[in-house]
């Protein structure tokens, strides 16, 4: 056993270790501190003693009993906290409710809707994905500082308003789950605009949600979603890292096993006729997986399933992303009256959409001031070069 073989327990199973130690202490920031005590000490042992059979149960095991001894020895700490924080840990029967997942509880205590949305988010990745402050502080492209005091503000939150570490009764879980459901779709899109691991964990945690909800569709649509867009993560990006927009792709290089999973998924929804807004996203995806190059895209049927979603979750976003739709079926023009309409005036994306309409409406000018100002917005690198890239071939032409 190596510090590397360390390393991939850690990430594998850090998530799961602090859901169980939260459950017995009912202390998120004594079960951190006891679950990395656990690992610091697997670094020094393991790869003189080898691998225990249950990593995760050594690690486990291991944290508790540190957690335990650090309340005895702690004779400051106020008395009547250190003996219920002992008397918690002790060994409580399991806790009986609609899902019995410590991972899953962990989950849903993070997601409280009390915790603001980009709260929930960092503290679901912190806690259950095992990042670093650095990380999810580049992922929210923040100062570390001010991730770090967003951190201890939401766990402050939950411990102040003594948000309970269970999941929810049954009349609650509806609400609670879209949520939960945005929360791991914000770290899969994160992940997806580069974050290293942001995506797997968010696959991880949607795969896990699926395995403890299967009669929920939604879920299962977030899934198939998230593995739709997955699979064509290696044709995103060229040989120099350059963004590769999804027209230009190489469909060769797309994963057809994720496909597989993905459009399996989304027939499943389909059966159960419970329309919901990733359900509705996944098909889209699904159709663009079904064409084997652009030209064979059915563009007919990707606009109905936006009219769908405008009707199931209308926003701003739904209405531009249509936009693209129906400038493919009924033409730029349309297209672009449409997109004037919206107020999304600090959203890159609609510049950059606005941009290509002008472009192939002829209206250069017009199209590279639109460029320039999806440039200006973006903070993905990637995606800044390859808007720079089309405006010089405007600007050249």
């Amino acid at each position: 056993m190596t510090v590397p073989d360390v390393e991939a327990v850690f990430r594998a199973e850090y998530g799961r270790a602090v859901a169980v130690l939260v459950r017995f202490l009912g202390d998120i920031d004594l079960a951190e501190e006891a679950v990395q005590d656990a690992f610091t000490t697997a670094v020094r042992r393991w790869p003189e003693t080898g691998v225990p059979p249950s990593p995760a149960g050594w690690i486990i095991t291991t944290a508790r009993n540190r957690a335990v001894d650090r309340l005895r020895r702690e004779a400051g700490r106020d008395e009547r906290h250190a003996q219920a924080a002992l008397l918690h840990a002790s060994d409580a029967p399991p806790e009986e409710g609609p899902v019995r997942d410590d991972r899953l509880r962990l989950i849903f205590t993070c997601c409280h809707p009390a915790l603001a949305v980009h709260a929930r988010v960092a503290l679901t990745l912190r806690l259950l994905g095992g990042l670093t402050t650095a990380q999810i502080a580049r992922a929210f492209l923040v100062p570390e500082p001010t991730m770090a005091q967003r951190l201890v503000r939401a766990k402050a939150k939950i411990r102040n308003a003594g948000i309970p570490y269970r999941v929810p009764r049954d009349a609650d879980l509806p609400d609670r789950l879209t949520g939960v459901l945005a929360v791991v779709y914000l770290i899969f899109n994160q992940g997806y605009e580069g974050e290293a691991g942001l995506c797997e964990e968010a696959l991880r945690l949607g795969r896990l949600l699926a395995e403890l909800m299967p009669d929920e569709p939604e879920v299962t649509g977030l899934l198939a979603l998230m593995l739709l867009v997955e699979s064509r993560r290696d044709a995103r990006r060229d040989a120099h890292g350059a963004l590769v927009p999804l027209p230009e792709q190489d469909r060769d290089r797309w994963d057809r096993e994720l496909i597989a999973g993905g459009q399996e998924l989304v027939r499943r929804c389909l059966r159960r006729k419970r329309p919901g807004p990733y359900q509705i996203q996944a098909a889209i995806q699904a159709v663009h997986s079904d064409a084997p190059d652009t030209g064979a895209t059915d563009w007919g049927q990707i606009l109905r399933l936006y009219d769908q979603l405008t009707a199931v979750a209308p926003s701003p976003v739904v209405a531009l992303n249509r936009a693209v739709a129906v400038a493919e079926v009924e033409g730029p023009r349309h297209a672009l009256d449409l997109v004037e309409a919206l107020d999304l005036d600090g959203y890159h994306v609609l510049h950059a959409v606005r941009a290509d309409l002008l472009r192939r409406l002829g209206r250069d000018t017009e199209a590279v001031r639109e460029y320039e100002a999806a440039v200006a917005l973006s903070q993905n690198p990637a995606e800044r070069a390859y808007l720079e890239r089309r405006r010089r071939e405007l600007v050249r032409e």
